[in-house]
């Protein structure tokens, strides 16, 4: 690596555009900001600035709602479907929980399906917000859609058949987060979000702009993530690390907390994980391996399976 690669410190926007202008140039870029980072910042994705913006202000509304009405959407589902409430969530090592509260929207099965063993049924704040349901509804579909686009561009990457990923997450346990970080009076042990990895394939990234997103990069650097407004974050989980034998990293990152002219501030961001079947069985891709890329795992692991043991590790299962 050279010198001028090792302190680059500036990720560099991939237009969302090329996708359907020029698929191959949009592979070569977005592919190339995973491999380098693990991170990706798109530009130009075209979700409705006005439909995006009511989701979040539906999200703001939830989080200012009194306490007691908040705990009463919390469900014995391991944190994966409706409110978890603040200091519980904690990286995976670390001392002290995360500065955090948030919400989980999941994927909705239909009656019979085998998944609903452990895919529990949405819970929605219907009396409190009656517009919750739609408007964040809308937000996890619009990001389940995009990133499917977004594998489409990585299978092409690793030199798979564009539509790959299709079958392997059409019911993944994807995940829709809305997180309130609330301000920050003083100082002291907790950060907003300690350094981790992402568990799932792909995340993706919304209400990135207040500061605070921080990557590790090679040498140890962390680098603060400032994407322009209205770009859309994506990063690469420890699924597709794992199924691509690290040809594309799932990178550790944080979030810090803020300057001390920005500690009354909170911060709202929407990521999207997007996760595998849960029956989808992990194992390293054939075209990854070589006599100097050794398969790191050679135990393949099924999607649920996986995500149920790392659950563990962060307190929430």
């Amino acid at each position: 690596m050279s010198q001028a690669h090792a302190l680059q410190d500036h990720i560099e926007p991939v237009s969302f555009t090329l996708y359907a202008q020029d698929f191959p140039a949009f592979t070569q870029q977005l592919g190339d900001s995973f491999a380098r980072w693990g991170f990706a910042v798109i530009s130009d994705h075209g979700l409705p600035d006005a439909k995006v913006e009511a989701a979040i202000d539906e999200t703001k509304a939830f989080f200012a709602l009194p306490e007691a009405t908040k705990l009463a959407y919390r469900l014995p589902v391991a944190g994966q479907r409706g409110y978890t409430p603040f200091g519980v969530e904690t990286a995976k090592g670390a001392a002290h929980f995360d500065l955090k509260e948030f919400w989980h929207v999941g994927r909705d099965l239909p009656p019979g399906h085998p998944f609903r063993n452990h895919m529990a049924d949405n819970v929605w704040p219907d009396p409190e917000l009656p517009g919750f349901r739609d408007k964040v509804g809308w937000l996890y579909q619009a990001l389940d859609r995009t990133g499917l686009k977004v594998l489409e561009g990585v299978a092409s990457y690793l030199g798979l058949d564009r539509h790959f990923f299709d079958p392997t997450v059409e019911v993944g346990n994807s995940i829709l987060r809305l997180l309130h970080y609330p301000p920050v009076p003083k100082e002291g042990p907790h950060i907003r979000a300690g350094a981790h990895e992402d568990i799932n394939v792909i995340t993706l990234l919304l209400g990135a702009e207040e500061a605070g997103l921080e990557v590790k990069d090679h040498d140890g650097r962390w680098i603060a993530i400032n994407p322009p407004a209205g770009s859309l974050v994506c990063n690469i989980g420890d699924m597709l690390q794992r199924l691509c034998n690290h040809r594309l990293p799932s990178t550790t990152h944080r979030v810090v907390n803020p300057a001390p002219e920005r500690r009354g501030f909170p911060r709202y961001s929407t990521p999207f994980f997007l996760h595998f079947n849960s029956d989808y069985l992990i194992r390293t891709l054939p075209s990854t391996v070589d006599a100097t890329h050794p398969d790191r795992y050679p135990q393949p692991i099924t999607a649920d399976d996986y995500l149920q043991e790392r659950l563990r590790e962060i307190k929430l299962a």
